[in-house]
């Protein structure tokens, strides 16, 4: 029996420079389809503003509940917490706070 030849096995050997990377001297790829428009043709930001009037405005209409109930809820309890100091830093504020307590002069 003969064995094969190293070089005529087809399997690699350090001798043999395959290729650089997409041209390793294999056998050519079928079925791969790649399209391409000119530089020229492209509009990177092609209607970016007229979309961005529509669909932001949309998209922020869509989300109006989820920030104005809890800033409504926020502003509410602020000025009536703010309103309720003032009354009782007010004189009437500390005769109807000794009154409660009992107290007074």
């Amino acid at each position: 029996m003969r064995p094969s030849l190293l070089r005529l096995s087809g399997m690699p050997s350090g001798k043999v420079w395959m290729g650089w990377w997409g041209d390793m001297g294999g056998p050519k790829q079928k079925g791969i389809v790649s399209y391409s428009l000119s530089p020229l043709q492209q509009k990177a930001m092609g209607d970016a503003l007229q979309s961005y009037l529509f669909n932001g405005y949309r998209r922020l209409v869509g989300q109006v509940p989820y920030f104005v109930i809890p800033f409504g809820a926020g502003y509410g309890l602020y000025t009536w917490a703010n309103s309720y100091a003032t009354y009782l830093e007010s004189k009437e504020g500390h005769y109807a706070t000794q009154a409660a307590e009992g107290g007074g002069h």
